[in-house]
């Protein structure tokens, strides 16, 4: 299978009340050859449709499920054996995020919470399930150059190390379009796209970017090698562009950015160049996000299942 199919999935949100059903969905990745899959609690009745579809899978916890599984070792088992056990291997559950884009006190929770899990799937004997959490990008300071990433926060280097220690890789939310968004009068759209006509030096190492993309991806591994871990693997567990409802966010933009997307993690990063597992957010328009009106065209999909725009995977 060509690498660069192999390393794309979609995040699959539930957040609207026109979407189809579960089955529908795991019938629609199906149809359309997408072979990963991001589901953001442990929603019962889509782990049911997974089953036996080869589907490779991320499997959120919820962040309201974060401070009750770091509290007991037998809080995590119970989850595993209500949310894991019953599913696995006929679901193949490849990562467990114990949080997403945890913020300010949750985010001690983060270790516990991923001790406590691996020691229950270890228990259960499901030890080949790794255990993560799933990253802002804004986890990352001084991101540009990207050999000047680190970690912003003391608790990163924690996660960072148990992650070496388990061969868990670091799941990492990577929007170009935010830091574009943010800051137009300094980075160009095609920079940001993954179109030619840009290319910047990192005078410290000495690579060339032509993308904001790689350029962040790169920030990402150089704050875990500054944590002490610098054999963890990146998974992109969400990146995206929206297609209406702000700056920059129209379907051509959104297909330029998310084809190019997939054709391009194939190929990794200019510091590490290997297939790069993504994930793109998001299967569908979920039309009951709040926040920026954005938040709710991040879609390659209506609910009615018919393309927002041609994507080819």
């Amino acid at each position: 299978m060509h690498a660069g199919v192999q390393s794309i999935g979609v995040c699959y949100g539930v957040i609207g009340n026109n979407l189809p059903s579960r089955s529908d969905v795991v019938q629609l990745y199906r149809s359309k050859g997408i072979n990963g899959m991001r589901i953001y609690f442990a929603d019962g009745q889509a782990l049911s449709a997974l089953r036996n579809s080869g589907i490779g899978l991320i499997l959120d916890i919820g962040n309201d499920q974060l401070a009750n599984i770091a509290s007991s070792t037998s809080n995590a088992a119970s989850w595993v054996q209500n949310n894991v056990r019953p599913y696995y291997p006929a679901v193949n559950i490849k990562y467990i995020a114990a949080g997403n884009e945890v913020q300010g006190g949750a985010t001690q929770s983060i270790v516990p919470a991923m001790r406590n899990l691996n020691a229950a799937l270890s228990a259960a004997g499901l030890g080949a399930i790794k255990v993560s959490t799933s990253i802002r990008f804004d986890a990352v300071a001084n991101s540009f150059p990207p050999s000047a990433g680190v970690f912003a926060q003391s608790y990163m280097t924690d996660v960072a190390r148990l992650l070496a220690s388990t061969g868990a890789p670091l799941l990492a939310n990577v929007y170009p379009y935010f830091a574009y968004r943010d800051n137009p009068r300094d980075i160009s759209l095609n920079y940001a796209t993954f179109q030619p006509g840009t290319s910047v030096r990192d005078q410290n190492n000495g690579l060339t970017y032509t993308s904001l993309f790689d350029a962040m991806v790169d920030a990402v591994y150089a704050a875990l090698e500054k944590a002490g871990a610098p054999g963890v693997k990146v998974v992109i567990s969400e990146s995206g562009w929206p297609s209406a409802g702000g700056f920059a966010a129209s379907a051509d933009n959104a297909r330029t950015y998310n084809q190019g997307l997939i054709n391009h993690v194939g190929g990794g990063t200019p510091k590490k160049r290997e297939a790069l597992e993504t994930y793109i957010f998001a299967m569908f328009n979920e039309n009951q996000k709040t926040g920026d009106p954005t938040e709710r065209s991040f879609g390659l999909f209506n609910p009615d299942k018919s393309p927002a725009y041609n994507i080819q995977f």
